[in-house]
């Protein structure tokens, strides 16, 4: 189990280079667990690029913004899907492949892995997501993508909601909006408990069509013993 000086110093060693992406339903504290790993591995001396999808740029903030500020009820989850791969592909371009061009280890939060579990479960095809995303991102797929996987009911109760407020406001569709920290909370409640649950089962079958590993991590629990979870599927495939 990595949890030594030497042990930070040889991840970050193996890990140069990669592309590492960290996913997972709201309150799956996939967040979290990037900043700890990105302190893990700066800790042993490693360059860590973080950045978060959508947005980590100039125009990907911009997008995000539009994803944000628009009432996504209105929206047609082809234009809310081409936005999120719009943003992707800047963020690409701009961080991601310098960065690992460079040697660095990027790690961010988000990528299409939650296209593919939100955008699908309001009704656009996976499989299309990921051949959208081939001509986004090129072949800049991530190396690994770590899914941190909670029930919903966890899930809510992290984020300070629970399962009466789900489906509130449903003149909102069910669209992307909870793909953000900084959502309005109306957006929020405009989430039927429904739809968030199919969002964990596309996030825990996506392993079966996406293009590069998927690696399924408990996410309950305390966060040091989430890392060290995390810690544990990352040293094995860091070769």
């Amino acid at each position: 189990m990595p949890d030594t000086p030497n042990d930070a110093r040889t991840l970050a060693a193996n890990l140069r280079g990669r592309f590492i992406v960290f996913d997972g339903p709201d309150g799956s504290g996939k967040s979290t667990q990037r900043r700890m790993m990105a302190d893990y591995l700066t800790s042993g001396g490693g360059e860590v690029v973080s950045c978060r999808d959508p947005g980590g740029t100039e125009i990907g903030d911009r997008i995000r913004s539009v994803l944000l500020d628009f009432d996504l009820g209105k929206m047609d989850v082809n234009c809310e899907t081409l936005l999120f791969m719009a943003s992707r592909a800047q963020l690409v371009a701009e961080v991601v492949r310098p960065a690992l061009n460079a040697g660095r280890i990027v790690l961010c939060d988000r990528f299409v892995t939650s296209t593919c579990a939100y955008q699908g479960a309001a009704g656009y095809n996976v499989e299309r997501v990921i051949e959208l995303a081939r001509f986004a991102i090129g072949d800049s797929w991530p190396h690994l993508t770590v899914l941190f996987d909670v029930d919903v009911e966890t899930g809510f109760k992290r984020i300070g909601r629970t399962a009466a407020h789900a489906g509130k406001n449903r003149a909102k569709s069910d669209t992307g909006a909870t793909l953000f920290e900084d959502a309005l909370p109306d957006a929020m409640e405009a989430r039927s408990i429904e739809f968030h649950r199919k969002v964990r089962r596309l996030f825990l079958e996506v392993g079966a069509v996406y293009p590069t590993e998927v690696v399924t991590v408990d996410g309950t629990g305390a966060p040091d013993v989430v890392h060290q979870r995390a810690l544990e599927c990352m040293a094995r495939v860091a070769h």
